[in-house]
């Protein structure tokens, strides 16, 4: 069932579904001796009233998409655009998608066809091209030891003032907004995937934005991607049967 959406939010699902096509066949057009479970991505946690900036400057400055709540809430309600993404994976991907997918679904204790329609969105995206994911659990549902995952605070007083310079409301209705969309993301992670929105260690790097500005932040998590992985490599060569942890 396709759910409408509103045109705005149709239009930026298409350019972002645009320049995910264009990762994609740049990675399919090189060689690549192994494949990976997913392609690079970057999750990024938030805290109400921190904007886009971070999330859109890092996804230029590597030439991927972003896919935020909104963008991944209008994907998983519309069936022909998941059909699109669908119809471009092979055999081998789909097998993974399968593989990938049960675990999440099978620990629901009731049904929930939007949180299965997220998860088959955000692995099949995952699965073909790079992205930076921003919200709704993306960070619990992509393979864990893939990635990195990057949470964004600042303290209330200026999340409060961001918001409602957005907003065009006062303080204290932003302060109150602020309470309300906490406390629904809160639910939502601990329904499905019981963890505490407010674990560190759910993250690889936590940014305060209240003493960073967002170029900073940007230039920090491009830093360090490369510095991740190569922590990631040597973790999995050292957990191989017959490896020790050096001595010295």
């Amino acid at each position: 069932m396709t759910t409408p959406t509103n045109p705005a939010i149709a239009r930026l699902v298409d350019r972002q579904m645009r320049n995910w096509e264009l990762a994609r066949a740049q990675r399919l057009s090189r060689p690549e001796p192994a494949r990976s479970e997913v392609e690079e991505f970057v999750c990024l946690s938030r805290m109400v009233g921190i904007g886009d900036e971070v999330a859109t400057g890092i996804a230029e400055r590597l030439g991927w998409p972003v896919f935020d709540k909104q963008l991944l809430d209008a994907m998983a309600g519309d069936d022909r655009r998941r059909r699109r993404i669908y119809a471009s994976m092979d055999e081998r991907d789909l097998g993974w998608w399968r593989e990938a997918l049960a675990p999440l679904v099978w620990r629901q204790t009731t049904r929930n066809d939007y949180f299965h329609r997220l998860c088959e969105t955000l692995l099949s995206l995952a699965r073909q091209g790079s992205a930076v994911f921003v919200g709704r659990g993306a960070d619990r549902i992509l393979p864990a030891d893939l990635g990195l995952r990057v949470r964004l605070i600042a303290p209330l007083e200026l999340r409060a003032r961001w918001y409602a310079e957005a907003a065009g409301g006062s303080l204290v209705a932003a302060r109150r907004e602020i309470a309300r969309i906490e406390g629904e993301r809160g639910r939502f992670l601990r329904a499905h995937f019981d963890v505490d929105a407010l674990d560190p260690l759910r993250h690889d790097l936590t940014l305060n934005l209240g003493r960073l500005d967002p170029r900073q932040a940007i230039e920090i998590v491009l830093a360090a991607r490369p510095l991740a992985a190569r922590s990631r490599s040597r973790q999995r060569v050292g957990a191989e049967p017959g490896c020790s942890p050096a001595t010295g």
